[in-house]
């Protein structure tokens, strides 16, 4: 595609336009449908330096609409040069912005080096790039103004270390936009969540214990009271958990294994969590409670309850819970959890009317709250 070739696609008008366009809108449009044809037409070698050439002469435009231009329509092409990359990243923050967050010609080299010497609206570009490094997120982390360190955090792409996790809570221990932006991301590191438990109150302790997982003791010290902020549902904990078998075993530790609270995750489809605290109470591994449980018939199932020293007048529910369980299996649709919690719980309740009444008011507080989101979810879909 030399220039001769680009002339008869694009019309001598288009090149004029171009080189000598009297008003930055006409070269601009111009640019426009040259960079187009740029980015997608096959080039040969002295077509890619005709082309070149051409983008050199749009980088020196005096006219920055021009220049964004540029920027704008190559911003995530592979055929736009390192060198002319990295000179649009240095430009004003118009022209720049596009280039520092999409061009993947950026080498984590040239981002830090961007980084450390770019305004706060250039940092903020680069910590919403699709995907961001560790290496970069430290940079941003420890030299990133205020913005930049939130869009990192909101940016499920942006790899955080532990010592990004650090250091963003350490410069910014007292901002709760920078706390709210680290509870939002999906998954935080479980020490992080730990050490976040006793910067944050209010709305933001809330989402942190019941959005993420948190050590087994400290969810304990939570749920028994022992911290004055939040009640935090250990059968909801018990589904975060990376480690279940821990988890179990310090609740068995703690006294906090309760009959009731092993019915409550039955009723709430926590399964895995179930299996576990057999396990733990009766002293078998998991595969074992797993078969007892599951595939051993009613006879292996009554075995491993009375091993797990649970009280015989609760072992109905649990038999019902369990063939409830087999029943209604996960369909894989929007909103799977939530239909299944409230079928699960709406079986055991009509067909075992003797739960004990605290467990009673709990799954009846578990429907109204699933009824209420559902509502939700139906209103804004309206």
């Amino acid at each position: 595609m030399s220039v001769a070739t680009m002339r008869s696609n694009l019309t001598q008008d288009d090149i004029r336009r171009l080189v000598k366009g009297a008003t930055p809108e006409a070269r601009a449009n111009a640019a426009h449908k040259i960079c187009r044809r740029i980015d997608t037409a096959k080039l040969s070698p002295k077509d890619r330096e005709n082309a070149d050439q051409i983008m050199r002469i749009l980088a020196e435009d005096a006219a920055a609409l021009v220049r964004r231009t540029l920027a704008v329509t190559l911003r995530s092409s592979p055929n736009l040069p390192r060198d002319l990359a990295v000179r649009l990243a240095r430009d004003i923050e118009s022209v720049a912005a596009p280039i520092l967050k999409h061009s993947p010609k950026l080498s984590e080299d040239d981002l830090i080096e961007l980084l450390l010497a770019s305004s706060p609206e250039k940092q903020v570009a680069i910590a919403e790039r699709d995907q961001v490094s560790e290496a970069v997120v430290e940079v941003i982390a420890e030299h990133g103004n205020k913005d930049a360190v939130e869009a990192a955090a909101l940016n499920e792409g942006a790899s955080f270390s532990d010592r990004a996790y650090e250091t963003t809570i350490n410069r910014f221990e007292n901002d709760d936009d920078i706390k709210s932006a680290i509870i939002s991301r999906s998954s935080i590191p479980i020490h992080i969540a730990e050490k976040m438990v006793s910067l944050v109150s209010g709305e933001l302790f809330d989402r942190l214990v019941n959005d993420h997982e948190l050590p087994p003791q400290l969810a304990i010290e939570i749920a028994s009271g022992a911290r004055e902020r939040a009640t935090l549902d250990l059968v909801e904990q018990a589904g975060k958990t990376s480690d279940p078998g821990t988890f179990v075993q310090h609740l068995n530790l703690s006294g906090r294994m309760t009959p009731s609270l092993i019915m409550r995750a039955m009723c709430l489809g926590h399964m895995n969590f179930v299996e576990w605290a057999f396990a733990e109470l009766a002293g078998v591994p998991h595969s074992k409670a797993w078969l007892m449980i599951h595939d051993a018939g009613n006879l292996g199932l009554k075995t491993i309850f009375e091993r797990a020293g649970l009280p015989n007048g609760m072992f109905p529910a649990f038999k019902l819970a369990i063939e409830v369980f087999h029943e209604n299996t996960m369909d894989g649709g929007e909103g799977d959890l939530a239909r299944f919690r409230k079928r699960m719980t709406e079986r055991v309740l009509t067909q075992f009317q003797a739960i004990p009444r605290a467990d009673l008011e709990y799954l009846l507080e578990k429907l109204d709250s699933l009824d209420e989101m559902n509502s939700d979810k139906t209103k804004r879909l309206a």
